[in-house]
């Protein structure tokens, strides 16, 4: 497990931008998939953008277009960059770490290391 620690959430109006941002504490996050999930209460936590272990980059349709997964390797960073927000981003996010061959392909529970969560508030 990596320790992961996020941050960057905050309120906004809809339309407005904000970065989150998950620090690594591991000599590199290079060769780990990394990814950014979102969850409201009783729902299910799901997927929003994965930076795989080749480094491309998948998004849920639902922010195509209006969130940037990036990362940097050297700062062991992970970004999101959320643009045109809209009321229904408002969740508690949290980035995932794993370095598991084929980490790609992981399903929300076997990610192996997870940060605290950072919530993301937008009104309308």
């Amino acid at each position: 497990q990596v320790p992961l620690v996020d941050s960057g959430g905050g309120s906004v109006q809809a339309g407005g931008s904000l970065k989150l941002s998950c620090v690594a504490a591991v000599y590199t996050i290079r060769g780990y998939c990394m990814a950014w999930f979102r969850q409201v209460p009783g729902k299910e936590r799901e997927e929003v953008a994965m930076s795989d272990e080749y480094e491309e980059k998948t998004y849920a349709d639902s922010v195509k277009g209006r969130f940037t997964i990036s990362r940097d390797n050297v700062k062991k960073t992970l970004y999101l960059q959320m643009n045109s927000l809209k009321p229904e981003d408002t969740a508690m996010y949290y980035c995932a770490a794993d370095s598991a061959p084929g980490c790609g392909d992981l399903e929300v529970a076997e990610f192996s290391s997870w940060g605290q969560g950072t919530q993301v508030t937008v009104s309308s």
